[in-house]
């Protein structure tokens, strides 16, 4: 990026943490959202996080934040995951710490000492699961919600800690097919639709494979852990079975490579998705977050073939103007700032500059959007707190202090 470009982008990222520098009160029967990474004041307060870390923000107004998280006290139950509750908090806890400077050491570490319990009721749930032969929902699995995400937060985090263990070797159980009424499945294979509900479109359930409730989720966990020197039995071959279920699946355009966002039960039997071409290049489904995981397998498994191959599903991605044209915010889930980040990311690791070309104009088509499409959501992943923080990023020419971006696996 050019110096132009960084500067508009420093004061974008700027003017948004300015209108978000006081939280505001929330009515009673939504103070749930205070402990929210994604909709709520845990989110904000990574922002602000990142903005101090930088010598560009307060920590005072980073304590305002974090003192409205836990506001209404803080769920440390068996639905709590990296984007609410205990987890979430302990996730931001730490990015306050990432530059060295023990802040908030009391109370991160009751809070870490809820989330290792937390996360080993959660896989002693799943294992039972596992034995009973029963198909898992993707709460129990995914990034938002399950286990992947709680990983995501250890592996950053708290590495030497025995739960991430236990995370890592439920993920290579996962892997494992399951029998169920005489066919066999993945074992990441839901029991219902993609909306978490039972639909009468998807009998039998959905194989899922985004990066935010599907398999690319545990795919780029595994990989980041075994790229860390992080290794359980069996992660090797998990990795495998992952990547060979995503080569099966791999479609052609002539856009380039794309992978479907979920598969029904007679999907599988066919052997073709219903799906008929790429639909928009977001993290949470597209082919940019399924390509970054990929690339980061290939890495942490030294396949160069593989690495050029989703690099390049990358590129060719963020060349086609017709899947471009189908984002339609700038949010970090499905929006433009996605987009960027995970593109930004995966740059920083290619092995070519196939994918780096495209980076400015990203950065450029960020600005020019949150010119004139603010909302009123200021989460994290739909709102303008996750815009402010990849605007802040692509003003900058070193990776994030707090490593914010790494609740999203892309790093």
């Amino acid at each position: 990026m050019n110096a132009q470009t960084r500067t508009a982008s420093a004061a974008a990222a700027e003017e948004i943490a300015r209108q978000l520098t006081t939280p505001e009160p929330l009515l009673t029967e939504l103070g749930w959202r205070t402990q929210s990474l994604s909709k709520g004041a845990a989110g904000v307060a990574l922002l602000h996080i990142e903005h101090a870390h930088a010598g560009e923000g307060s920590w005072r107004t980073v304590h305002t934040w974090m003192t409205a998280t836990v506001g209404d006290g803080v769920s440390a139950a068996d639905d709590a995951g990296l984007l609410f509750g205990a987890p979430a908090l302990a996730f931001v806890l730490h990015a306050a710490g990432a530059d060295g400077t023990d802040r908030y050491g009391p109370a991160r570490t009751g809070v870490d000492t809820h989330v290792t319990a937390l996360t080993h009721r959660r896989v002693d749930l799943a294992q039972a699961r596992i034995a009973r032969g029963e198909l898992p929902a993707f709460s129990e699995y995914d990034l938002l919600h399950g286990l992947t995400g709680i990983g995501a937060h250890l592996l950053q985090h708290a590495a030497g800690n025995d739960a991430l263990g236990r995370v890592l070797t439920y993920l290579v159980r996962l892997t494992q097919p399951l029998r169920i009424d005489d066919e066999t499945l993945p074992g990441w294979w839901v029991f219902h639709d993609p909306q978490g509900k039972q639909a009468s479109a998807f009998p039998g359930g959905h194989g899922n494979f985004g990066i935010a409730h599907g398999i690319a989720g545990p795919l780029a966990l595994l990989a980041q852990a075994r790229r860390r020197g992080i290794t359980v039995d069996g992660h090797d071959e998990a990795l495998h079975a992952i990547t060979t279920w995503l080569d099966t699946w791999r479609q052609h355009a002539d856009s380039g490579p794309w992978w479907p966002q979920w598969i029904t039960r007679d999907q599988i039997r066919t052997g073709r998705p219903g799906q008929l071409g790429p639909l928009r290049p977001s993290w949470c489904y597209g082919t940019p977050g399924l390509a970054r995981a990929q690339q980061l397998a290939a890495i942490a498994t030294m396949d160069s073939a593989r690495q050029q191959l989703a690099e390049h599903a990358l590129a060719r991605c963020l060349s086609d103007p017709a899947q471009l044209s189908r984002i339609t915010d700038t949010s970090l889930c499905h929006g433009w700032a996605g987009l960027f980040q995970t593109a930004w990311r995966s740059a920083r690791d290619a092995c070519s500059p196939e994918i780096s070309v495209h980076v400015p104009a990203l950065a450029d088509r960020l600005i020019q959007q949150c010119r004139t499409r603010l909302g009123e959501d200021t989460g994290l992943l739909e709102g303008s707190t996750g815009l402010a923080l990849a605007l802040h990023a692509a003003a900058r020419t070193t990776p994030p202090i707090s490593g914010w971006d790494s609740c999203l696996l892309i790093n």
